[in-house]
């Protein structure tokens, strides 16, 4: 691969509004970025988001992967244009099997209308309890590992079966967390032993059928005891050691957002990008500060050769796998987006079908991010 296009193929980026200015397409012409992650600020009609998405196409010479977080509930972000489907929860209460098989098909095709070839899901996290104010509420399949496993891994393999590429989140489990980590880092005082008998889990059961995998930022003692308040998503211990070697992934894996205050009240945005690439991870993803992400790719130049081959090769292995877009159609897109309703009413019920979430971040960032 070209040098002048190797560094930024790390690099995971947002975007400013739902159109590109000057300036922006310059940033990311300039930049080459691996992929770019999409939210409700990018999101105004089908038409809008298409356009975007083949813009960002077009300014990048090597296929970027085009992300987003379509999950369901209060986290998807389609929702903004269209139906909105039913969450995790909401389905794995249901306990109709069938239920997830649409959900994933359905999730699959509405992404690929706009253009989308990797979506940020599924969680593979447990719910110990579902008014946990720690971000997940709505979005776990399984309140046990057998649960998660059993519905995590249907949605996973009929969305793949569309084309779109999937991620399990959030690596090494995040159920325990006391805190949101769009605010405060979270600190999980589990062993190891109790990490393998819940939240490990449903990784390790569905490793070999995740297309990536992405981890998160809470600090774990049974891996990183010597190095206090340390996130996992920058940890060798976890990434490199026990999820690269123990485990055998050579699969892609991201972090989770580098903005989130439990990264920026415990890291520089140096020391982060180095330590993010160091611990394992291939892309390092910055989805608000869009103005750093020059600074970042000046940083990942200063890394070591043979890791920055390694973090590629998994990257091109990954993108080898992406689908192309489906034609351009309105019509596709609101046939699509009615059998969404659908699938919301047979999982809830009309009365509470016509409850929407309401997105206004009070709860959680990841509502609005």
């Amino acid at each position: 691969m070209n040098d002048r296009l190797l560094h930024g193929q790390l690099l995971l980026t947002g975007v400013p509004g739902p159109e590109l200015d000057v300036e922006t397409a310059e940033r990311f012409k300039k930049l080459q970025p691996g992929g770019y992650i999409l939210f409700g600020r990018n999101i105004n009609s089908p038409e809008q988001l298409r356009k975007l998405i083949d813009d960002l196409r077009d300014l990048t010479e090597i296929e970027p992967f085009i992300t987003i977080d379509q999950e369901g509930g209060r986290v998807s972000r389609i929702r903004l244009i269209g139906n909105e489907p039913p969450n995790a929860q909401d389905l794995r209460k249901k306990g109709d099997i069938k239920l997830i098989k649409r959900h994933g098909t359905l999730t699959g095709q509405i992404l690929r209308v706009f253009g989308f070839n990797l979506d940020l899901c599924p969680v593979l996290d447990l719910s110990f309890d579902d008014e946990a104010d720690n971000s997940l509420k709505g979005r776990c399949y399984g309140t046990t590992p057998e649960e998660v496993i059993k519905n995590a891994s249907v949605f996973n393999m009929y969305m793949r079966k569309e084309g779109v590429l999937s991620c399990g989140k959030h690596f090494p489990g995040y159920a325990s967390a006391a805190c949101d980590p769009h605010h405060e880092l979270p600190v999980i005082n589990k062993t190891l032993e109790e990490m393998e008998a819940e939240e490990l889990a449903p990784f390790r059961a569905l490793l070999p059928d995740l297309d990536s995998l992405m981890t998160c930022h809470s600090h774990y003692p049974c891996w990183d005891a010597e190095n206090p308040r340390w996130p996992a998503s920058l940890s060798k211990n976890i990434i490199s050691q026990f999820l690269r070697n123990q485990l055998a992934y050579d699969g892609l894996v991201m972090t989770d957002d580098l903005d989130m205050g439990a990264i920026l009240n415990e890291v520089t945005f140096e020391d982060t990008i180095v330590a993010a690439i160091e611990a394992g991870n291939d892309l390092a993803m910055i989805c608000h500060r869009v103005e750093l992400v020059e600074k970042a790719k000046e940083v990942i130049k200063t890394l070591p050769d043979p890791l920055i081959f390694d973090a590629v090769e998994r990257i091109e292995k990954a993108k080898k796998k992406m689908a192309q877009p489906y034609n351009w159609s309105i019509e596709k897109f609101h046939e699509i987006d009615d059998k969404i309703w659908d699938l919301r009413v047979d999982t809830l019920g009309e009365e509470r079908a016509k409850i929407l979430s309401v997105e206004d971040g009070k709860r959680s960032p990841v509502e609005t991010y």
